[in-house]
This record gives C-alpha cells, structure tokens and sequence, in this order.
C-alpha cells in the first residue's frame, strides 16, 4: 500500500507539473486545426516560459515590494491547491476532513494578492482588470462551493478525493454528472480566462480581464504568473477528469492514470473548440454566463436533495 501511495504520489506531481504546459499546446493545437494553420508545438509555453525565466524583469518606480512577491505567492498558491485537488481519481497526496475549504481559501488568497499586485503599480487598467476579476470571482465560487456541498451531500463524505471517488458509486451519479461536468467547464473558462469569458491573446485593455492584471509583470515573475494560470486550468480539468473516470486508483494506478491524462486532453480539446467556434461574449453577458454554472449546480443540489442526498 505505502509502495502505491508513493508511486500516485509521484505520478500525481509529475501530472501536475507536465499538464499545463501539454494543455496550452493541445489547445492552441486544436485551435490552429480549425484554422488550417500548422501551429505552434505541443510544449512551446514550455519553450516561452524558459525565455521568460532568462530576461531581468522591468519593474515601475511606483511598485512596492508587493508588486514581485505577488507573482510568487500566486504561484505558490497554485502550487499547495493542487496537492489537494484529486488528478487521478480518488487520491490526492494531502488528504483530510474538509480539505476542500482550505483549497478554496488557498485559491482565494491567490485571487486576493494577485488583484493586489495588479494596484499595486497604480495602472489604471490592471486596476480596472482587478476590479473585474473581483467581480467574476464573486460569482464563480459560489458556484464552487455549492457543487463541494453537493458532491458532499450526495456520498456522506468530507475530503475532496473522497467525495469525486465516490460519487461513481451512488444513485445520484447519472442523474448529475453532466451538470455538474458542464459546471466545471464553465468555471474552467471563468477562472483560467479562456473564451467566451476571457481572451489570453488579447492586446484591448478595455475588454481585458485577467490579462490586463499583469501587463506590469515581466520576467520570471510573468513566467509564474502564466504557470499559476496553467495549473489552475489543470485543477479544473482534473477535477472533470476525476468526475468522469470510474477506475479506482488504489486498485489500478496505472489505468486510472491513462485515463485520467486521456480526459484531462479531451478538455483542453473542448476549450480549443469553444475558442475556434464561439466568439467571447460582450463583458455584460459574462455574468449571466458564470451564473450558468451556479444554476447547473443548483440543479444537481436538487436532484440530490429531492432524493434524500447521502449514500
């Protein structure tokens, strides 16, 4: 069992670490398929962050120490969340009792310092971009916190590997998992800013959300600035991964983690689709969109509910 552990243990690091790279390259692929364009290659933010890491960053005369530390602590951030976060199915190397909560609060301190380093430098656009990060993050973690009380509700169960794991065991499971998947999906976009929320290729301040929040950042601090982002879309796309692959890790590491990788691929193709078929909504639609996940969850919380909820 303890050989087990360690050998999830390491592949759930590596997966964590690899992904985000392997998912911008799957996305930006696809979406050059649909394009007839050959390209960029699987792991050219590999390639893109290397760069960054080897330019000396330029810093304003206004910026407190702040203004660096944040990139880092947002990384960090990132970094303690995925351990958290089951990539393979039921298991996550830190593992307890209503672990999810210190996830949201870890996550939450990530969105607190980074829309403080975004003032920090007295941008009037990364202020505006702050503001607006503010605003969405109000929306989608309720959303987030609801889907937890429903996964919670729906097996009796209190520690996030725990709750995704067994959910494939209990009535409700093909009653919500669509809902609940699609849920996911929107936050995906919502929090890693991809389209129809936000664009990561845009050069317009006024639409911009996340990526007017580090226009200031150069350097090795926008390296782990793009990172953090990256592993945030990881988190979600496990955590759909996890949602939908029914093979017990404890039982079968290898299978669980083949499919798992498999599906955490087929998301990043689903985003490359929706950035290469759908145009991003006007910023006043954005809040009805985010608010589509809330209610996809809150009709998963009352399928559970009618039912009794619990095993």
């Amino acid at each position: 069992m303890n050989v087990t552990f360690l050998a999830l243990t390491l592949a759930h690091m590596a997966v964590a670490l690899v992904m985000p790279f392997l998912m911008v390259g799957v996305i930006n692929r696809t979406k050059s398929w649909w394009g007839a364009r050959k390209g960029p290659g699987l792991f050219q933010s590999y390639h893109d962050l290397r760069r960054l890491l080897r330019k000396r960053p330029v810093v304003s005369h206004t910026a407190a120490p702040l203004f660096r530390l944040g990139a880092y602590v947002v990384l960090v951030c990132a970094l303690i969340a995925m351990a958290f976060v089951p990539l393979l199915g039921q298991f996550a190397p830190l593992s307890f009792a209503q672990d999810f909560v210190a996830v949201a609060y870890t996550l939450g301190l990530a969105r607190m310092v980074l829309m403080l380093s975004a003032m920090d430098v007295g941008s009037p656009f990364e202020g505006m971009g702050a503001a607006r990060e503010a605003m969405y993050g109000a929306f989608a973690e309720p959303a987030l916190f609801l889907l937890l009380g429903t996964l919670g509700a729906a097996t009796g169960l209190s520690s996030f590997a725990d709750m995704l794991g067994h959910l494939h065991h209990t009535v409700y499971y093909g009653w919500i998992v669509l809902p609940l998947a699609l849920a996911l999906l929107i936050l995906l976009q919502t929090e890693a800013a991809r389209v129809p929320v936000d664009d990561p290729l845009t050069h317009l301040e006024l639409t911009m959300i996340h990526e007017v929040m580090i226009l200031d950042h150069s350097g090795p601090e926008l390296a782990a600035m793009q990172y953090a982002a990256g592993l945030k879309m990881t988190m979600y796309a496990g955590l759909i991964a996890t949602l939908l692959n029914p093979v017990d890790p404890l039982s079968a590491p290898l299978a669980a983690t083949a499919i798992s990788v498999g599906l955490m691929l087929a998301v990043a193709v689903v985003v490359g689709c929706f950035e290469s078929l759908i145009a991003r909504l006007p910023l006043k639609w954005v809040p009805h969109y985010v608010w589509l996940a809330g209610w996809l969850v809150a009709l998963a919380a009352l399928i559970v509910g009618v039912s009794g909820g619990g095993l």
